[in-house]
């Protein structure tokens, strides 16, 4: 049985989001409406060191702990939100706790659907992860996302080998949105439980970003992609979780190329459960961060 706290949050998503996802007309409407200002929160700022460049037009910050002049292991996190939302205050509170491990935590700011597509975030993706390859080792790197943030996360790793940079030592996914064509028939028996998402919403928002190409293509829907020489990877998913399906779909796609994944499957969670501050993302929030230190 779910959680009081989370059972209450999610009667709000069925009001507040998922009504928003059920129809292409409100789903459209959510897709045009103002973005979010990406900044970090005042908080952070006075938390860690943090710094803002510009790459071919996007944004990328790092984000350094106090306490250590130069990390010697790091993080680059690829933000959620449906290829639609900007990073929010739940990535920011887990980009925190993973720069309290003594981390470098780089987060790129890539271009949102409606105004850009995914074939604009992969340069600003390889930049960062190979300026980061300049300090730190790449067997000491982990590469992260939730939800959108961890299918790019994914497909990210796949492209390494074609521009020559090396793979990192782990991939931590959370609820990664790894195939959005959304053509998984074992979707339709989790739609109901899902408080959060609905396929209407995510194919409108998929379509954007795709910018007229293919779904299947890898580089949008890493289910299609290389799956053998990938970083072992660590899946985080619930059991109300509209991606669950294609998440054990990634999982066994992995194993079955000889790769290592480990799937976490946490009863009764919703979409993106580790971010939220609910009782049933304390293992996985715990889980990830023994990664992040062991690196």
């Amino acid at each position: 049985m779910s959680s009081l706290m989370t059972h209450l949050l999610s009667l709000a998503l069925r009001v507040v989001r998922k009504r928003t996802l059920e129809s292409v007309e409100d789903s459209q409407e959510w897709m045009h409406e103002p973005k979010d200002d990406p900044d970090p929160p005042l908080w952070l700022t006075q938390r860690h060191w943090i710094t803002h460049r510009e790459i071919g037009g996007f944004s990328g910050y790092t984000v350094l702990p106090r306490e250590v002049e130069q990390p010697s292991k790091a993080v680059l996190y690829v933000h959620g939100g449906t290829y639609v939302s900007e990073i929010s205050a739940w990535h920011w509170v887990l980009i925190s706790r993973m720069a309290d491990a003594g981390c470098r935590v780089e987060v790129p700011i890539y271009g949102l659907a409606p105004e850009h597509t995914y074939r604009e975030a992969f340069g600003l993706l390889h930049r960062m992860y190979e300026d980061l390859l300049e300090d730190v080792a790449p067997e000491r790197t982990l590469l992260a996302g939730d939800s959108a943030g961890g299918g790019l996360a994914l497909a990210l790793a796949q492209t390494l080998p074609e521009v020559g940079l090396p793979e990192p030592a782990r991939l931590a996914l959370i609820s990664p949105w790894a195939d959005l064509t959304m053509s998984n028939p074992d979707i339709a028996e989790v739609e109901e439980e899902d408080p959060w998402l609905s396929p209407v919403g995510l194919l409108e928002a998929a379509h954007s970003w795709a910018g007229g190409d293919d779904l299947t293509e890898p580089r949008l829907s890493p289910v299609y992609g290389r799956m053998a020489g990938l970083p072992p990877m660590d899946l985080y998913i619930g059991t109300r979780d509209l991606l669950l399906p294609d998440t054990r779909r990634l999982h066994d796609q992995v194993t079955e190329a000889g790769g290592e994944a480990h799937l976490f499957e946490e009863e009764g969670a919703f979409h993106i459960h580790p971010l939220v501050p609910v009782p049933e993302g304390g293992d996985a929030r715990a889980r990830i961060m023994r990664t992040v230190e062991e690196l």
